[in-house]
Order: C-alpha cells, then sequence, then structure tokens
C-alpha cells in the first residue's frame, strides 16, 4: 500500500490534501506533516492543504484557499478522516485520484487506495512510516514535517499516556525529536489555556455527575458556555480532564452547539465506539463523538454507557 501511495505523489504534479471536520492536532499535523515532506522531496510539484482553519491550531499551520479548478488532475489525499460525511470541504472528489490515510475503524472505505492501520496511535505515526518506508526512494524529511508530525502524535497519545501509544511510537518520537524545533514551545502551545477556560475546567471539576458502574457525564449547554465566553470547541478541549478521577470507567460530555449537541465519549477500558455508532458517529475504542439533537435522549447515551460499563 505504501508502494502505490508513493507512485500515485510521484505520478501526480498538483496534490491535494484534507482531513476532517473539527480538526486537532493529529489531523494538522497528518495533513500538514506529508505535505511538508511532499515539498521537500518533489519541489516542483504543487502541494496544497485545504479546509475550515481552527483558530486554536495556527500555531501548527495556516490552510490554503483554492478554486476548484486546482482539482482538474489532481491526486487528492485525505488523511484521519474516518467517515466520508466528516471530510472537511467536500471537494476531496473533485481530483482524478483519492488516497484515504487513517488510524480510525474502516467502516467507510472511500478512495482509489486506502491505507488504515487501527494499531497506530495517530496518522501522524503512519505519516512517519510511510517516510521510513519511502526514504530511499527519494522522500526527505524537513524539520517543519517532522514538527507537525511530533505534535499529531503527542496529541493523539495525550502525551504518550493512552494505551495506543506502542513501543513503534516511542521510538518514532524519539527519530523527530531529533529535528530542529522546540518541543517546549510546542507544549505551550497546544496545552496553554485561556483564563475563562480554566474556570470552565473548575466548573465541570464541581458539577460532573457520576452514575453507576463507574460511569461520569457532563453537560456544558449554551447557558454555560456563554457564562464562561467560551465555545464548544473550546470545551472540547476539557474532555479528557475527567481521566483522572478515581473509580471512573469512562464518561461522557454533552457539549451544545447551535444545531446539535456534541457527544463526547471516553474510556479507561470498556470500548465505547459501539454507543458512538448508534448516535451518529463513531471513532476509536476508547476515544469517540457522536451526535443528538434533544437533551432526553442524553438519559440514553448515558444509560447505554452503565450498560457497557456494567
Amino acid at each position: 500500500m505504501k508502494e502505490k501511495i508513493l507512485q500515485a505523489i510521484k505520478e501526480h504534479d498538483t496534490i491535494i490534501l484534507h482531513r476532517h471536520v473539527r480538526p486537532d492536532p493529529d489531523a494538522y499535523g497528518s495533513q500538514g506533516g506529508l505535505a511538508e515532506i511532499i515539498k521537500t522531496s518533489f519541489p516542483e510539484k504543487k502541494v496544497y492543504t485545504v479546509g475550515k482553519e481552527e483558530k486554536s491550531l495556527h500555531f501548527l499551520r495556516r490552510l490554503d484557499i483554492i478554486e476548484d479548478s486546482v482539482y482538474e488532475n489532481a491526486l487528492v489525499i485525505v488523511c484521519d478522516t474516518a467517515n466520508q460525511e466528516r471530510v472537511c470541504d467536500q471537494r476531496y472528489t473533485y481530483g482524478k485520484m483519492l488516497i484515504k490515510i487513517d488510524h480510525h475503524p474502516n467502516d467507510d472505505s472511500y478512495g482509489d487506495i486506502v491505507w488504515v492501520e487501527t494499531t497506530a496511535s495517530s496518522t501522524s505515526e503512519l505519516i512517519y512510516e510511510f517516510y521510513l518506508f519511502g526514504k530511499d526512494k527519494g522522500l526527505q524529511m524537513s524539520d517543519e514535517a517532522a514538527r507537525l508530525l511530533y505534535a499529531g502524535i503527542v496529541g493523539d497519545t495525550g502525551r504518550f499516556l493512552y494505551p495506543s501509544t506502542s513501543e513503534k511510537t516511542f521510538s518514532y518520537a524519539g527519530d523527530l525529536i531529533n529535528y530542529s524545533f522546540s518541543r517546549t514551545e510546542m507544549y505551550d502551545q497546544m496545552y496553554e489555556l485561556e483564563p475563562n477556560i480554566v474556570k470552565l475546567g473548575g466548573y465541570i471539576y464541581q458539577n460532573f455527575e457520576v452514575h453507576s458502574n463507574g460511569v461520569a457525564a457532563m453537560k456544558l449547554t449554551k447557558e454555560i458556555l456563554h457564562q464562561f465566553n467560551a465555545i464548544p470547541s473550546e470545551a472540547s478541549l476539557l474532555v479528557s480532564s475527567l481521566g483522572s478521577v478515581k473509580g471512573l470507567k469512562a464518561w461522557v460530555f454533552f457539549i451544545e452547539e447551535e444545531d446539535q449537541i456534541r457527544v463526547r465519549l471516553r474510556s479507561k477500558g470498556p470500548v465505547i465506539n459501539g454507543i458512538a455508532k448508534k448516535y451518529n458517529g463513531g471513532g476509536h475504542p476508547l476515544a469517540s463523538g457522536a451526535s443528538i439533537y434533544h437533551w432526553n435522549d442524553s438519559i440514553s447515551v448515558i444509560h447505554d454507557l452503565e450498560e457497557i460499563c456494567k
């Protein structure tokens, strides 16, 4: 599969990289990291990274704005996106050829070439593995590509704390830190929070609900977010905070947006992505997301989570 991807890159003059909506560091890291590898390796090619920008991730990368005509005869690569409806910028189908590179369960196997490794900690880890495969076949790493891939790995492993972190993950991270970028600056930019978000975190610790079978839940309505001058994407940064609570097996955050309620599921062991699929979502066995449209549905989500954790 890696050989097919490398050949496709070599055969196309224009390459456009996409990733998922509401991006995290791994989405930006894999998309931007691969783009920088291609640019460094093949400077004559036109390489673009597209999608709606996430302000909190501007420190990682700023994205390109391109016309529809750029997609003509282009190779399109979608990184870190399990389902087609979650691809940011739905023009991803406009190109001549489509590649999917991902580490989520392959429930939606779209694309002409599909490379999915669910055992990988992150898609950024896969991109570095792709570089290792191709470094004797024309691929070159740059400091900027290394910075982005390292950020993606750090983000999706929770700073190497999550079970998806493997010996391979540590090995690749060890390679990447030999490039020229500041890890201290990166950590500060990734994990520093605005004072209002820190205060929202305090509200969460004081008000989360404990249910049966080691389940906890937190409901963040529009009114609560307004009280702390926070937007849903900022509130999502706090979803992992309940992981430090002793006795919890799994927890769920309900974060109200304009047209839906985002469901963020996390687990210390019980497999929860089946619940996410039931409620218009999906994801990893221990970290998933979904959507509901009425607060009454939160009762059903919590009940399902309790049953899984029983």
